[in-house]
């Protein structure tokens, strides 16, 4: 595979032979790594907040997804966990990143576990904030279904599909992710949409993560409305699983209440 890279700042591009990946750096680049890997129709835009509690001591390394925010959304691309897995590991290795710890968030986390089951020697821990172990866990949504001729959405069907990403249904979606969402194509968007579930449903994360053998952390917020959050305990067939529940965070702790998810990180990288 050939990876040529553009830089501007602390952002670049890499380009792979089946799309663009947009990366983004921060921190000291001698200091330990931590990939953090967003969830279904986000970006690296969603650990704004998170991420200069987490940069003095880590070199924090953000990617788009093939599909998401600055990187490409190839027709003919493949948007399946395990192929977003492995350009996340390519991705690394062009930054000369030869371990790192991978956060994900959300269906994020099914990358991150794809790209430990695919780099054991690259991935050292992982920690999971608000990824449902199996499909028993979603909690159904009522929502109406938006077709290719009604794409791109406006933003009130966008904060709509958003509101249950959050604690309560009034919770201030942030702009950037409104417009996140609207720049996908929709080819991209279904395709996204549909990679976790067939990614979960051929097998559920704790049975994956069990035979690993790497250090797991499970974040939870206590008033997720997409996953039960009692679906947690789960992850305890993981040898040595530390699982911590955010009272008062939904399902995006990394927005709602980014110091004590980041204080749950650094406790766990130390």
């Amino acid at each position: 595979m050939t990876i040529s890279e553009s830089v501007n700042g602390d952002s670049s591009t890499l380009s792979l032979d089946d799309g663009d990946m947009h990366v983004r750096q921060d921190g000291p680049r001698d200091a330990p790594a931590l990939l953090l890997i967003h969830g279904t129709a986000a970006s690296a835009r969603s650990w704004d907040s998170l991420v200069p509690l987490l940069a003095g001591s880590h070199r924090v390394i953000r990617i788009d997804l093939l599909g998401h925010g600055r990187s490409g959304q190839p027709a003919d691309g493949s948007y399946a966990i395990p192929d977003q897995a492995r350009r996340a590991g390519a991705a690394l290795d062009r930054l000369g990143v030869e371990h790192a710890v991978v956060a994900g968030h959300s269906s994020g986390g099914t990358v991150a576990t794809a790209l430990a089951e695919q780099r054991p020697d690259l991935v050292t821990a992982l920690a999971l904030i608000n990824t449902g172990p199996s499909m028993d866990a979603l909690i159904a949504q009522e929502s109406a279904a938006i077709g290719p001729s009604q794409w791109p959405p406006n933003d009130e069907q966008i904060r709509q599909f958003a509101s249950t990403g959050f604690s309560r249904p009034d919770y201030p979606v942030p702009q950037e992710l409104v417009d996140d969402l609207r720049g996908m194509t929709f080819h991209a968007f279904v395709a996204i949409m549909q990679a976790p579930r067939e990614y979960l449903e051929e097998q559920a994360l704790p049975d994956r993560l069990k035979v690993l053998g790497k250090p797991l952390l499970v974040i939870f917020g206590e008033e997720d409305r997409r996953w039960r959050s009692s679906s947690a305990a789960d992850y305890r067939v993981v040898p040595g699983a530390k699982v911590e529940l955010l009272p008062g965070a939904g399902h995006s702790p990394i927005l709602e209440d980014p110091p004590r998810t980041a204080e749950l990180l650094l406790a766990f990288r130390q």
